[in-house]
């Protein structure tokens, strides 16, 4: 057994590449070689790239999958505070023993090339995928999709692609039809595609790009339509009309991310459900920091009484847009913000929907953060400052993933 901790070894596979992002299929497709080509050996994968909703997406499948006695593998990312979150195998996420051997097996096969972090890491969880039995693979795309290192998977049983905005502009495009291309990149001949809500430029792309490969689309409001009914949801596509539970996830963009799973799930024809296990499913979804209520630990507790604490990783202006829709609804009590962001990000983008709603905005440094929006504040400063006041409200942090991540650890 190794000496080292996981987070040892995956600090000094950090340094294997100048850059932290340098989107390339080349450096690990060579490692996948030496490897012997895992990703070749896998149960049937549900491919998800966009730009909002990829996670919850994957999170609604997974729950459904599990809910109806599958075996699920996942690999998302990035992670909120342990890099295991990451990968998980037949449903657990993985041991930390496990973890070491797999990325030291990496790192020998390397051999010293230059590799991304995320190229190398990524190669550890198709290593991992191919050695543990399952029934399905659920893959999220790191960034854009086409030349996303998950996107050496060749024949993807589904593809799907959520929601597209403006984000990474300096990597994948400044324009919604440039990331379109980039995120369509993903889907494969043969393999039917999922799509959710799109502006008509990236509807636009996506279309043409499954014309020229000859493959079905599923479209939301054309092939199939998920929308609030009563006290839940209702699910109509050419097939399949089923009456189900509100997802567990909250906001009226999980009612399509939900719509979005639901209709993979139609289309992977070898892993048939029956409508319980989806109702069960969408009662017991697990994805923190998106829309997440705090309801114990140290930072809630440094907290006035009647005050509720809400966390959510969002950071693009689409993501801006969901949480401005969802915080509409709050008339009870006063809104107050803490944001902390990167300064890669187009912070008026995200904050113009959403500031109008709130009474006081706290900008705070994201810690430990390379490239954060810097700021005087801290989060506990901001909490004791806000809930001093009167009446009670609603804090909510939001801004960056990576944001979202350190506040859980925080209130551990």
């Amino acid at each position: 057994m190794s000496a080292e901790t996981s987070d040892q070894v995956l600090e000094r596979l950090g340094r294997l590449h100048p850059r932290l992002i340098d989107l390339s299929l080349g450096r690990i497709e060579r490692l996948l070689t030496t490897l012997g080509n895992p990703q070749e050996r896998l149960p049937p994968v549900i491919h998800v790239a966009g730009t909002n909703g990829k996670g919850s997406t994957i999170a609604t499948l997974r729950a459904c999958l599990e809910a109806g006695g599958y075996r699920v593998h996942a690999y998302t990312s990035p992670h909120l505070v342990r890099f295991h979150e990451r990968i998980r195998l037949a449903g657990t996420l993985i041991e930390e023993e496990a973890l070491i051997a797999l990325l030291e097996e990496c790192e020998r096969a390397n051999g010293g090339e230059p590799i991304t972090f995320f190229e190398i890491t990524n190669a550890a969880a198709f290593l991992a995928f191919s050695r543990v039995p399952a029934d399905v693979v659920l893959l999220e795309v790191g960034l854009g999709g086409r030349l996303d290192s998950t996107n050496v998977i060749r024949r993807p049983a589904v593809t799907a692609i959520t929601p597209i905005s403006l984000d990474h502009q300096a990597l994948i495009g400044d324009s919604i039809a440039q990331i379109a291309t980039e995120k369509a990149g993903i889907l494969k001949r043969g393999a039917p595609a999922v799509v959710g809500p799109q502006p008509g430029a990236a509807e636009a792309v996506i279309e043409a790009r499954a014309a020229e490969l000859d493959l079905p689309l599923s479209r939301w409001q054309h092939e199939w339509r998920c929308e609030a009914a009563g006290d839940g949801v209702r699910f109509e596509s050419k097939h399949w009309r089923f009456d189900l539970p509100m997802p567990s996830l909250l906001g009226a963009h999980q009612i399509v991310n939900a719509g979005t799973a639901i209709a993979c799930l139609e289309q992977l024809r070898s892993l048939p459900l029956p409508p319980q296990a989806i109702a069960d499913g969408l009662r017991h979804i697990e994805w923190p920091a998106r829309l997440q209520r705090l309801t114990r630990g140290p930072l809630v507790e440094m907290m006035a009484v009647g005050w509720e604490l809400w966390l959510d990783g969002g950071h693009n202006p689409g993501a801006g847009a969901v949480i401005a829709e969802f915080v509409a609804g709050w008339h009870d009590r006063p809104l107050y913000l803490i944001v902390g962001m990167l300064n890669t990000k187009d912070a008026s983008g995200f904050l113009a929907p959403v500031a109008p709603h709130a009474r006081l905005l706290t900008a705070v440094t994201i810690p430990g953060e390379q490239n954060p929006l810097s700021a005087d504040a801290s989060v506990e400063a901001g909490l004791t400052d806000i809930s001093s006041t009167s009446p009670p409200g609603r804090v909510l942090i939001c801004g960056s993933l990576h944001f979202a991540g350190t506040v859980l650890a925080m209130n551990a």
